[in-house]
């Protein structure tokens, strides 16, 4: 199974990702901000299957996280989750990097797909998903 760092700062929605995960084999290591985050990926000098990071975070945000991690590990898979529409804004020029962003909130079998897909490579249309593209 995956190796995946969960990056975000409500310790709730935290907590129900991890254990999701988890349920499903995962290895997940938990941060609770963009900077921890980061200190994590280079701490584990980026051996991680996939990033899986909330947008919106205070100190370092999940849009600045995502562009360090890919520019430190091109090859580290990212997927963004955000409660709020106007991130997607933000995301100009992630396309490139971030898989796709799940919004919140989402139901279990929804992070659980949406981890499968973008650890299979695969992208589905699911009306809780958002698109990133400008």
């Amino acid at each position: 199974m995956a190796k995946i760092l969960v990056t975000e700062d409500d310790p709730h929605v935290r907590a129900f990702v991890s254990r999701a995960l988890e349920m499903n084999g995962h290895t997940v290591v938990q941060a609770d901000d963009g900077e921890e985050g980061f200190d994590c990926l280079s701490e584990h000098e980026g051996a991680f299957d996939l990033l899986l990071s909330d947008i919106k975070m205070p100190f370092m945000d999940g849009i600045e996280l995502a562009q360090l991690a890919a520019q430190s590990w091109p090859e580290l898979k990212i997927l963004m989750m955000t409660g709020f529409a106007d991130q997607r804004e933000r995301s100009n020029g992630l396309s490139e990097i971030v898989i796709d962003v799940v919004a919140k909130p989402f139901t279990l079998d929804t992070i659980r797909n949406a981890v499968e897909n973008a650890l299979t490579g695969e992208c589905t249309d699911a009306p809780e998903r958002l698109s990133i593209s400008a």
